[in-house]
């Protein structure tokens, strides 16, 4: 199990790439903090889960917004960029980074695992004061060294995430939900979990469906529509999300060099990085270096509520 701890919270203002969260995109993290606002939108790799225990935090996604209180909880997939853009100086909130491999193992109904890769956000209130209790735990034994802790955190954890669709929940579209008889099949997501074990350990190397399909001991055509009916995403297109988030955490190393900064992130050429780059983020690796290097200079009240 790759177990980190999640540094949000240490600054005043959240800058991509300042923490782990970016870096090691195949990492399960969990953090108890206070939210900071983000300088600007970043992603990553992970399905994030945010339970906010005191205050209130703002959410800009990439096209809807929401605001969670105290005793509201949220899942969405942070591979779409999305920024905290308020936080309430009493704000405190809790919750974890989930790589896909374990969120695939969750026995969520497709009709919730679908519509959060394709963006849309799951918001309920329906929590208590154990919840409080719960995710602070979880948080000690996540970072407290002892194997067997950090994996009775991420047990109880999953299991509370299975919880959400069992509860009155909403989502951010207005579509019709039908929860009868929706659990993805267990084959399926066993294969899917597979894939993406194969691509965690892979995905900084020249990899291609086949070499993921074969791990997965999958036929490539039907691997990929496996994934991409799962996932709403290629899986050459997941594959360069690793690559990007990871990149993107590499950009904000003092004299960090783009093309070095390319090739260590397991892309085969400038060019391609540059594009890839641009899709996401919605500028070039360059200017995205020089705006975050911009941003460290403004002073933190400039960003409070």
């Amino acid at each position: 199990m790759n177990l980190a701890e999640s540094k949000v919270g240490v600054r005043a203002i959240y800058q991509p790439g300042a923490s782990s969260i970016e870096g090691s995109p195949t990492a399960l993290q969990m953090f108890h903090a206070h939210p900071p606002v983000m300088a600007m939108p970043h992603w990553h790799a992970q399905v994030e889960v945010n339970y906010v225990i005191r205050g209130s935090v703002h959410y800009r996604m990439s096209d809807h917004e929401f605001r969670l209180n105290a005793g509201e909880m949220c899942l969405f997939w942070g591979g779409q960029p999305h920024q905290m853009d308020e936080s309430s100086d009493d704000s405190l909130y809790a919750g974890a980074h989930l790589p896909l491999v374990y969120f695939f193992r969750l026995r969520l109904p497709i009709s919730i695992s679908s519509r959060l890769m394709k963006g849309e956000t799951l918001l309920t209130s329906a929590t208590d004061a154990a919840d409080i209790d719960n995710f602070a735990r979880w948080f000690r034994y996540a970072n407290s060294g002892n194997p067997a802790k950090s994996q009775h955190a991420v047990d109880e954890l999953l299991l509370r995430i299975e919880r959400i669709a069992l509860e009155p929940y909403s989502m951010t579209s207005l579509a019709a939900i039908n929860l009868d008889g929706d659990h993805p099949h267990s084959h399926s997501s066993r294969s899917v979990a597979r894939m993406c074990d194969f691509i965690a350990a892979n995905f900084l190397h020249d990899i291609d469906s086949v070499d993921i399909a074969r791990a997965a001991d999958l036929h490539p055509k039907y691997a990929m529509n496996l994934f991409k009916r799962s996932t709403g995403m290629t899986l050459s297109k997941y594959v360069t999300l690793l690559r990007l988030s990871r990149a993107q955490a590499m950009l904000m190393s003092e004299g960090a060099n783009v093309l070095q900064v390319a090739m260590d992130s397991g892309f085969g050429s400038i060019s391609a990085f540059n594009k890839s780059f641009r899709h996401i983020a919605g500028m070039s690796p360059s200017d995205f270096r020089r705006d975050i290097r911009l941003v460290t200079t403004v002073p933190a009240g400039a960003f409070r509520n």
